[in-house]
């Protein structure tokens, strides 16, 4: 069954390789080494549970539960703009990146604003659970489980290269400068799409 985890992993891959809030917050935890392992473990594998959910049918739930996504969007407006603000505050008082200095922030801390991202965003949802799930039913049985495969491998291997292939920009990523941009690019981003949230729905 290798065409239904082809399409799996291509259709995967089209949907998270975009910049977003988490893929930003996964680059931001690469570049200054900071629990990578953790925060691409949550991204991968809570994309290849939700794709699986779909899969099995649950997308036919969400659709039928407005209620629901109407807390989650709101909640994500409220995480993406404090989010946004930290951000902005950051790139206006930007510092030299010195990695394993023991100034990373706490494993908790991390790990709670990675959730955050991952789950007060309708469209991981959307995309993950109904629409993944969609066309991953399509391919029939087995196919379908081996779509879901595809997808998994996809997300779980792009959040992988994502965050520890920003290592390789570390030494840019040592001068204040550099810092300011990184960080108003992400204030940037995440304004953007809590927006698109607020006034576009989901």
């Amino acid at each position: 069954m290798i065409l239904p985890l082809l399409v799996g992993l291509g259709s995967g891959l089209s949907l998270i390789v975009a910049i977003g809030a988490q893929n930003a917050f996964v680059l931001r935890q690469g570049i200054r080494r900071e629990h990578v392992l953790p925060v691409v473990l949550i991204c991968g594998l809570t994309d290849a549970l939700l794709e699986t959910l779909g899969v099995a049918g649950i997308g036919f739930l969400i659709e039928r539960a407005p209620v629901v996504l109407e807390l989650v969007r709101w909640g994500g407006v409220v995480f993406l703009l404090w989010y946004a603000w930290s951000a902005a505050r950051r790139a206006l008082r930007p510092a030299v990146l010195v990695a394993e200095d023991g100034s990373a922030g706490s494993l908790k801390r991390t790990i709670l604003a990675c959730l955050a991202i991952t789950y007060l965003n309708p469209h991981v949802y959307l995309d993950t659970v109904v629409l993944m799930g969609s066309i991953g039913n399509a391919q029939g049985d087995p196919g379908r489980w081996w779509f879901a495969l595809g997808g998994a491998i996809a997300s779980i291997g792009w959040f992988f290269l994502l965050g520890y292939g920003a290592r390789a920009l570390t030494r840019f990523f040592a001068t204040p400068r550099s810092w300011r941009i990184l960080d108003g690019v992400v204030a940037v981003i995440m304004l953007v799409i809590a927006a698109r949230l607020a006034f576009g729905g989901v």
